[in-house]
């Protein structure tokens, strides 16, 4: 998702895969794919950053996820045989 600026000054996220073009005219008009077209206070240049931006950062975040440790496999999993448990529960008066 990237933050875009309406020309009336107020902000709004559009999810960016849904972006067919942005057209320079000389506002910028981000047309979706469905059609619906937004016209933005950031220039075609500005946009085109935006979405690489979040791109990258979307494969950072996957490629770090993956580098994570697999859980232990041994390690117990909750199940219908063994529910879910509060880590702190507070009594009746506490808080």
């Amino acid at each position: 998702m990237i933050t875009l600026t309406r020309l009336s000054g107020s902000a709004f996220v559009l999810n960016s895969d849904l972006i067919e073009r942005i057209d320079a005219t000389p506002d910028s008009v981000v047309t979706l794919i469905d059609g619906k077209k937004y016209v933005v206070a950031e220039t075609l240049e500005e946009i085109i950053d935006l979405v690489r931006t979040y791109r990258g950062e979307v494969i950072a975040v996957g490629a770090h996820i993956a580098d994570q440790p697999v859980p232990d496999s041994s390690a117990p999993v909750p199940g219908p045989d063994r529910p879910l448990a509060a880590v702190h529960s507070l009594g009746h008066g506490e808080g």
